[in-house]
């Protein structure tokens, strides 16, 4: 019987999740989508107006993952069979990153977290499909620059196959939930990257346990949206990349006050909140990155998708650690 009830829960969550991933304007109004070219906006450094915390978390030394030839050191939340010296263990008033994942992602039912991973891993083609000329442009950025990358919400891994023309390339992943590891693995698998050189890391963004300079450069990926923290979820990541190092990003964002998107994204954000993990459709994510205070500014492109129409207005690019 419990059995039965799960599959009705899934397969009334699937038919939400795709309502909402296959919604478009024509359903209700007819609207036209003018598909923006990018506007390049050279983000100047602006004083952070929000109350923050400006004392940076004890860095959490460990041991070396990858076997790429750059050490990348993962404190006591990594996984339990993995060895931990007592002498790299953090000290006890350091937070405890698999504290921080509990308290913000409290756990949730397998069938949640195995839904979830098949719609990122099945239902994002379309959306796939239109971004990658835009992403393409963005890796670029990486090649010659950057030998350790981290990724935070890997997800399902799509971002990984940009990831081959950086030779001996070592991929971290870092995710809260524990399904999409099945998915990364399958996604770096296809795109050769060498099993070694992929580690997958059950954390979120906010708290990860990784050492101070530690990447050359992090990407983030339909990210900010979901986190509980933006500010803290950005000073980690200015935290573990090095002198100079890259994020990159590439975000869907709140549209203008006022017009019919924004009064779609009012409506079904506390929806999407449910049937997509946490995820926010009326964030202003522009104004978090140039109040993060990266040291070489931050390069911002503004564009227009078609492809599920309340998460259309976008911003990608690169922020300069």
């Amino acid at each position: 019987m419990k059995a039965l009830e799960n599959q009705t829960e899934t397969s009334s969550l699937r038919k939400i999740a795709m309502a909402i991933l296959n919604f478009t304007p024509s359903s209700m109004f007819p609207v036209t989508i003018d598909s923006a070219r990018g506007t390049r906006v050279r983000g100047s450094i602006i004083k952070m107006q929000k109350s923050l915390n400006t004392t940076d978390p004890p860095a959490s030394p460990g041991f070396s993952l990858c076997t790429c030839g750059r050490k990348h050191f993962l404190g006591e939340a990594t996984t339990p069979f993995l060895p931990i010296s007592p002498s790299y263990a953090a000290p006890s008033t350091a937070p405890n990153s698999t504290e921080v994942l509990n308290q913000l992602r409290p756990p949730k039912p397998d069938w949640y977290f195995e839904l979830y991973g098949y719609f990122r891993s099945a239902g994002m083609e379309r959306y796939e499909k239109e971004i990658a000329v835009y992403k393409r442009k963005l890796f670029a950025n990486l090649v010659g620059k950057a030998e350790t990358v981290l990724e935070i919400g890997i997800g399902a891994g799509p971002n990984i196959k940009y990831y081959n023309n950086i030779p001996n390339v070592c991929v971290l992943g870092v995710d809260p939930n524990p399904k999409m590891e099945s998915h990364a693995r399958k996604s770096a698998i296809e795109a050769g990257v060498k099993s070694e050189n992929f580690k997958f890391i059950h954390a979120v963004a906010e708290s990860m346990p990784l050492e101070d300079a530690s990447v050359d450069a992090v990407v983030g990926s339909l990210v900010m949206c979901s986190v509980s923290d933006i500010p803290q979820t950005l000073k980690e990541i200015k935290r573990i990349l090095k002198p100079g190092g890259l994020y990159l990003f590439v975000e869907h964002v709140a549209a203008e006050d006022g017009t019919f998107l924004r009064m779609v994204q009012n409506v079904l954000d506390p929806l999407q909140q449910v049937v997509a993990d946490g995820c926010h459709l009326t964030r202003s994510t522009e104004d978090y990155l140039l109040e993060a205070g990266f040291k070489g500014g931050v390069d911002i492109n503004k564009v227009s998708l078609s492809a599920f129409y309340h998460l259309s207005p976008h911003l990608y690019g690169v922020a300069y650690n």
